[in-house]
């Protein structure tokens, strides 16, 4: 077990410095000069140059990397060239925001999704599996801006129930509870689909008709062996989800005027603030490699067997 954790812990680092030498390469690759959005318009070249020094961007780019790289060994992410800030203070001045939301929105579509697909993976053929199928498949087929749209249409301008926009955390959750539907609809149809294919899967293997054989009850079957068996896939899409929502919905934070990683990564690319999108996408990758880790060791609960792969 303890092997198998640090192997994946070795796999998360170089995951996330391959992000890091991406993110470098594509934001130098941009067109665009961040000294532009620095300097006002009347900036000289000679102005230009000399602020491109100080920001280390006149060095070749092997050089500029490798003070970015040292910096990220040492915890420190850079300072950003558009708030004049140190970047992992901007990034932990965001991310509660995002996690608040994130794991508002996991839960609900954990607590909604699962005993629902389960419930009807099975009764297979009643009506409630062709009730949860059609809902499925309607939820599934709408686009995360019309939802957005909608819900701001409803709830906002005709209802008047909801805010619009905003975010003041859990002391006001009337201003959470659109960007929750808005971000945990989709999930919610796809694990509530997942669960029931799953369900569905088990029940036809031979191991449960041995079960029934063996003189157990359907509870039994259904909590001993069925339900365990099941969740394997649906824990391993779920973690996957999850860890991009934590990566920051950038359609939702924009729409609801949510100040999250999102938000921030958007503006900090039209600005092009190297430091801080570099060290946004650093972060983002760990903490999709962290959920991945977790579910990874989740599974290895969930299946024994899985320990020694």
């Amino acid at each position: 077990m303890l092997k198998s954790i640090l192997k994946r812990i070795g796999y998360m680092l170089i995951v996330v410095w391959v992000v890091s030498v991406m993110a470098f390469v594509l934001m130098r690759c941009a067109p665009g000069d961040p000294t532009v959005t620095m300097l006002p318009d009347t900036a000289t070249e000679v102005q230009r140059a000399a602020l491109r020094a100080e920001l280390g961007l006149d060095q070749p780019y092997l050089v500029q990397y490798w003070i970015y790289f040292k910096g990220l060994i040492t915890g420190n992410l850079g300072h950003s060239t558009l708030y004049n800030e140190p970047c992992a203070r901007i990034i932990m001045n965001r991310l509660p925001t995002t996690l608040c939301v994130s794991i508002l929105s996991a839960v609900i579509v954990f607590i909604i999704s699962v005993p629902m697909g389960i419930s009807a993976g099975v009764s297979k053929g009643s009506g409630l599996d062709f009730s949860m199928i059609f809902f499925v498949v309607i939820l599934q087929s709408m686009s995360v801006v019309w939802v957005c749209v909608l819900l701001l249409l409803v709830f906002s301008v005709w209802l008047k129930c909801l805010p619009s926009m905003g975010y003041y955390g859990l002391s006001k959750p009337a201003y959470l509870i659109m960007p929750v539907i808005a971000m945990s609809y989709r999930l919610c149809a796809q694990l509530a689909r997942m669960s029931r294919s799953s369900m569905i899967d088990v029940l036809n293997e031979d191991y449960i008709t041995c079960a029934y054989a063996r003189g157990l009850s359907k509870w039994e079957v259904y909590s001993k062996y069925a339900l365990k068996n099941s969740l394997i896939p649906v824990v391993t899409i779920y973690g996957l989800e999850v860890a991009t929502m934590l990566a920051g919905a950038v359609i939702i934070e924009q729409v609801f005027t949510i100040p999250g990683i999102g938000t921030m990564l958007v503006t900090a690319v039209n600005n092009r603030d190297y430091p801080l999108v570099q060290s946004s996408l650093v972060v983002t990758a760990a903490m999709f490699s962290i959920v991945n880790l977790l579910v990874d060791i989740a599974i290895t609960f969930i299946d024994p067997r899985i320990k020694e792969v």
